[in-house]
């Protein structure tokens, strides 16, 4: 094995004992050594596992939990597996590292969020046909397009890969001189350090038996789920909570184990949320508008169509979304040019110039050891700013000149001026989650649906909007998540140059990886996007009407529709608002209103799933909390990527035509007993019984 010792920087003299010097006898492999075959082949793997599990909850939820925690794990379970065979065989030329695990959690995370701001439950779905008939528009050849893999794969890699180059030459500056925390990649990193410590890799073991006890209980309950679901209203998700009829009969329990590890991983406070919304809107507000059916819109209408109820529960859910996130955006950036007016003036004050990424002698190394060894190992392996102009330079031209063929509704002219814009958002959506530890992605997406949308209006308008929000999401969102990698790697002694490739690796695989799981929903499944469906993709339809919004205006909304969305608005504002200035210890007490939001539309249904994995986890931490924090995540990680696994065998079944041999069904007292009589031969109907 080739490896180069890291040179030592000089100790003070009081220098107390730190973490870094655990591996101070360890040697630190060059960047090339980094990115390993074994750790490619494990992220693909890893990479495909989380795209299945994220592609699933963007098809019927649109939460999604943070994976970072298991993708750290599961590389490090792997991994050592395989170093460990190939040392028992004398095979083994080079260790596990630190470093190598970080490549791999930087490119598994890299490949599963193309997923998601992919657009696959959002703006891209939503240019299908499918959605658009939903969305009540006059049907024509520019009003949608249609899912097709080709296209996906090139828009994919044409749109994915700048987003990275547009914030690059800032990684010195937020990550030395700004020093911004990016709690997730801080926690990310400190986990995978934990791993390859002796006490931590022991609890790495534990850790992993317990998620591979509940993956394989989690895998196998999907089969059962699936054996006993065959016909309509077949299956687990038949079960009654309440025994409540007409709108609040979406309250009932389906035995998802995604969604029970979900509610294990999310807050309680994001669970209690969902929950609220649920019962405020299903339980009260529907029923209450649908007895203003024949008033307030016709009594003729669909139930999904957008004239009439589905009109209420569509943009009263969009209100909330787009109040909670504004409130967000304008928050975030207060503090984003807050804290960079503040950190000019400190740079000001110290030597007068602003850092650049190349200039390694304006780093002021900090006393502490920790801090000295990391600053030296970040600014050794440098990415020239060269590279980073000519990559995004050479990126924006190729889409110009690529995505009006893809989408002929989108302008080259459009795009150009969305990639002047786009470095400084990136900036901005890097800078604020260096902050806040959250990403606007999606907010940026949804202003230039809504700009580009207005700006080419018309017939064109809808799939502009939609295309130019995904160029812009999918900027921003990169550019977020490679700072967060070069977080983690900056506290896990890897080099720049190996998260950078490792990133770009990482997006390739998502590019490929995305568009076939997701051809493979769709295909397997013939009722994707449907309401009601097993995968409604609830989101798809949002954004298509945000698209419309941004067209047609509002002068399409049912009845007193309008008011109700500025009242939701105003609430999700004003909520956010109280959250902050009531404090943190109680304003875990006070919902939010984005979690709210999403039952409105889509229902209670998984609120109950995800309340019996917060009711779980309450439980266990009263019972025995040192085992629940340890272990907590790793059962919920279990349960999430076991369901996410069985995912793929039961679409390869409805691929085949093989249905389900049994069917198992929850019924009520009295429809149990109506079932009995009409078997038993009574002179009635079933529904008469």
């Amino acid at each position: 094995m080739q490896s180069s010792q890291r040179s030592q920087p000089e100790e003070p003299e009081d220098a107390a004992a730190t973490f870094e010097r655990i591996f101070d006898r360890a040697t630190s492999p060059p960047w090339q050594q980094q990115i390993t075959v074994r750790a490619m082949v494990v992220s693909m793997l890893l990479g495909t596992l989380f795209t299945l599990i994220i592609m699933k909850l963007n098809l019927t939820t649109g939460i999604i939990p943070s994976l970072n925690v298991s993708a750290g794990l599961l590389g490090f379970f792997f991994i050592k597996m395989w170093t460990k065979i190939l040392d028992k065989t004398g095979t083994l030329r080079q260790p596990f590292t630190r470093q190598e695990n970080t490549v791999i959690q930087t490119c598994v995370v890299a490949t599963s969020s193309i997923a998601f701001s992919g657009g696959f439950g959002s703006y891209l779905f939503g240019m299908s046909e499918v959605i658009a008939r939903q969305s009540s528009e006059a049907e024509g050849a520019h009003d949608f397009k249609n899912p097709r893999i080709g296209w996906i794969i090139a828009f994919l890699f044409v749109v994915s890969f700048i987003g990275l180059f547009s914030v690059v030459p800032l990684r010195k500056i937020m990550i030395i001189d700004f020093k911004l925390t990016y709690p997730s990649g801080t926690a990310t990193a400190h986990l995978i350090n934990g791993f390859h410590t002796p006490e931590g890799a022991k609890l790495a073991r534990k850790q992993v038996q317990q998620l591979g006890k509940f993956f394989s209980f989690s895998f196998l309950w999907g089969f059962f789920q699936w054996f006993f679901a065959g016909g309509n209203n077949c299956g687990f998700e038949s079960f009654p909570i309440f025994g409540l009829k007409a709108y609040a009969n979406m309250f009932y329990f389906d035995f998802s184990a995604t969604y029970v590890g979900v509610g294990m991983i999310c807050p309680y406070i994001i669970n209690a949320s969902v929950m609220i919304g649920g019962i405020l809107s299903w339980g009260i507000m529907w029923p209450l508008i649908n007895n203003r059916r024949g008033d307030w819109y016709s009594a003729d209408l669909k139930d999904n169509d957008l004239h009439g109820l589905q009109g209420y529960k569509v943009f009263i859910a969009i209100a909330m979304i787009l109040g909670d996130g504004f409130y967000n955006f304008f928050k975030v950036i207060s503090r984003t040019i807050a804290g960079l007016v503040y950190h000019l003036k400190e740079k000001d004050a110290r030597n007068g110039n602003l850092p650049v990424a190349n200039d390694s002698n304006s780093a002021a190394l900090s006393p502490s050891y920790d801090d000295q060894r990391r600053v030296q190992n970040f600014l050794k392996d440098q990415i020239p700013t060269w590279l980073a102009v000519v990559g995004y330079v050479t990126i924006a031209c190729v889409s110009i000149f690529t995505l009006p063929y893809i989408f002929s509704q989108l302008k080259w002219y459009y795009i150009l001026v969305l990639y002047v814009f786009a470095p400084a958002l990136a900036f901005c959506n890097a800078y604020g989650c260096g902050l806040t530890d959250w990403s606007l992605a999606s907010t940026y997406g949804k202003l230039a649906i809504f700009i580009i949308g207005a700006w080419a209006g018309g017939s064109n308008g809808v799939l502009a909007g939609l295309a130019a929000g995904g160029v812009v999401m999918n900027i921003v969102s990169t550019a977020s998540d490679l700072m967060q990698d070069f977080k983690t790697g900056y506290l896990t002694m890897a080099s720049p140059r190996s998260m950078f490739v490792s990133q770009l690796i990482g997006t390739a695989m998502g590019c490929i990886i995305s568009p076939c799981v997701f051809w493979l929903f769709y295909n397997g499944f013939h009722n994707v996007g449907v309401p009601g469906s097993t995968y409604p993709a609830p989101f798809a339809l949002v954004y298509r009407n945000m698209a419309r919004l941004g067209v047609e205006g509002f002068s399409s909304l049912p009845k007193n529709c309008l008011t109700l969305c500025y009242v939701f608005f105003a609430v999700a504002f004003s909520i956010n608002f109280v959250r902050d200035v009531v404090g943190r210890e109680r304003a875990r007490f006070i919902p939010l209103p984005m979690a709210m939001a999403i039952p409105f539309y889509v229902g209670p249904y998984f609120a109950v799933d995800m309340c019996v994995g917060s009711f779980i986890l309450y439980v266990w931490e009263r019972l025995d909390r040192a085992r629940a924090d340890a272990f907590g995540s790793a059962v919920a990680s279990g349960l999430i990527c076991g369901d996410g696994l069985w995912t793929l065998p039961s679409s390869v079944l409805a691929l085949a035509g093989i249905q389900p041999p049994m069917c198992m069904r929850f019924l009520s007292r009295t429809a149990s007993a109506s079932v009995d009589k009409f078997l038993q031969g009574s002179n009635c109907s079933l529904y008469d019984c």
